[in-house]
């Protein structure tokens, strides 16, 4: 009878160790990432007991919990708005790093930047995974706390311009058409880029030139073609670069004009073949100068004050930049000339022009690698697609201006994708990769060791195995959400019944077994 008492006493103590789970589980229905448990009964030894026909009955002691294992299946999501609450779709577990360094696991994926800009939880304790460089490139192998402080996105110098023009077919000869953009040098500086189209005596050749404004000093840039030649349907149909050929300066005073003193201001204004020595420069006898072309029959020359000479070859008044200009001109007598030729070098098909420029005032480079080259697109590479330049009868425009370069940005926002990438977006309008959240699995779950909502690594969980999110069968992340509990409140309210019911059997075997105990005592009287 004594057993009955014994039997009955356990009933209570594995009752109220399920009540206790249960009440764990209902407790903690809204705690994030948390994972509700399940208790296991075992029936405890059995003795022998002799039976009436000679063999032998076993009758159980009672019972005993077996085991309270952790349910590990997936909670659902609530989304949540903010990027750093992220949720794991799948196998696997963040890894946090508390004050001592100790290595935790967990489901609950509610982090935030401190102001140290470390990623943590709400125990601020610290997300780990792996960094990206400075430049977002190449990801380092070594897991670490994330750090966001230091996040910046580095300045790039403009490799590429691209300019969509119309340029009106009417334009008179001489007429310009301006277009500037900004661009980048290679400490993040703003710069003026303007590129200048004049409109030519043949009516489909435009010059183009281009300089960069460098704290109000002109850098211009030498070019490796200096104009554009366009079809009569508006399209361009090749570039061209030109040059000064067969000068003779043979019929001047010696000590007086030499090749030297020749500087081609304009390139693309040099846009007509001519022969060798046609053009033909004369000194005349009130000091101004004559000039001949058959090819250039509008060319003109103007005299500035301190007696440099210049040529505007469609005898366009531009003197402020004549097309060509020959110094120490007044050093020349009456009579005295010089001649020489124009050879245009057009591409077969329209081309790419280069732009190269020297350093800025301060040391700072445009380009690529600190080159001071640029390339201005034309036509479409692999890389890029060039804005469209055309002439119609209609007034110049531009349609769009178009390159690659930025200044430095600060950390404007974050977003994580499914990889774990975090992605940092900045004031310039970049995009860089920050860092990546790495999760942990394990190979036996019911080994590791449940403190609160962390899991700890035992020698019976196994070792951790480190991925990426998506990879080696671990989960996937969902950034704005959060993995609410697991707990099932129907599930567990039924459990209670359940609970409720074999604590109150078993209070009743108690109660049974003390009447009997008592009519047994009475039994002397």
């Amino acid at each position: 009878m004594s057993s009955s008492l014994n039997i009955g006493t356990t009933g209570l103590a594995a009752s109220q160790k399920q009540l206790d789970v249960i009440g764990n589980n209902l407790a903690n229905a809204s705690t994030v990432g948390f994972k509700a448990a399940d208790v296991y009964f075992a029936s405890m030894l059995s003795q022998s007991l002799s039976g009436g026909g000679g063999g032998a009955e076993s009758v159980g002691q009672g019972v005993s919990v077996a085991n309270v294992q952790t349910i590990f299946a997936q909670g659902t999501f609530e989304s949540t708005g903010n990027v750093t609450d992220v949720a794991i779709d799948g196998n696997g577990f963040f890894i946090v790093r508390d004050r001592e360094n100790n290595a935790l696991y967990t489901r609950a994926g509610a982090f935030h930047v401190e102001n140290s800009g470390l990623l943590s939880d709400i125990n601020k304790y610290s997300v780990q995974g792996r960094m990206y460089d400075a430049n977002g490139v190449f990801e380092t192998q070594t897991l670490s706390s994330l750090n966001l402080q230091d996040a910046q996105s580095k300045p790039a110098a403009t490799t590429y311009v691209g300019i969509g023009a119309t340029l009106d077919s009417q334009t008179l000869t001489g007429g310009t058409f301006d277009s500037s953009q900004v661009i980048y040098d290679s400490r993040g500086a703003k710069h003026n880029l303007s590129t200048t189209f004049t409109k030519m005596e043949d009516g489909i050749s435009w010059a183009v030139k281009t300089k960069v404004s460098d704290k109000d000093l002109p850098i211009s840039a030498s070019q490796s073609y200096s104009g554009l030649q366009f079809k009569t349907d508006g399209s361009i149909d090749k570039v061209y670069k030109s040059a000064i050929t067969d000068t003779d300066f043979t019929g001047v005073s010696a000590g007086g004009i030499v090749a030297a003193d020749l500087v081609i201001n304009n390139e693309g204004n040099l846009y007509k073949d001519a022969a060798a020595k046609s053009i033909i420069l004369t000194k005349n006898a009130d000091g101004t100068w004559g000039i001949t072309s058959p090819d250039y029959t509008h060319a003109k020359a103007t005299v500035t004050k301190d007696g440099t000479l210049g040529i505007d070859l469609d005898g366009v008044d531009s003197t402020n930049e004549p097309d060509i200009t020959f110094m120490k001109a007044s050093t020349a007598i009456a009579g005295e000339s010089i001649t020489f030729g124009i050879a245009v070098t057009p591409t077969t098909e329209p081309a790419n022009i280069d732009l190269s420029f020297t350093a800025m005032s301060d040391g700072a480079t445009l380009g690529k690698d600190g080159s001071g080259k640029m390339n201005w697109l034309i036509v479409n590479t692999a890389e890029q697609t060039a804005p469209t330049i055309k002439t119609f009868a209609t007034t110049s425009r531009i349609a769009s201006l178009e390159n690659d370069g930025y200044a430095p940005g600060l950390l404007t926002g974050l977003n994580i994708n499914k990889d774990g990438i975090v992605e940092g977006m900045f004031s310039n309008g970049q995009r860089q990769k920050l860092a990546r959240i790495i999760l942990a699995d394990f190979t036996n779950l019911q080994g590791l060791n449940k403190v609160g909502s962390y899991f700890i690594e035992t020698a019976e969980s196994g070792s951790h195995v480190y991925n990426n999110p998506g990879s080696g069968g671990l989960g996937q992340l969902q950034s704005n959400s959060l993995e609410m509990s697991n707990t099932d409140t129907a599930k567990e309210f039924i459990r209670m019944i359940t609970a409720q019911r074999a604590y109150q059997s078993s209070a009743k075997i108690i109660a049974a077994a003390d009447q009997m105990l008592q009519v047994l005592m009475n039994v002397k009287q």
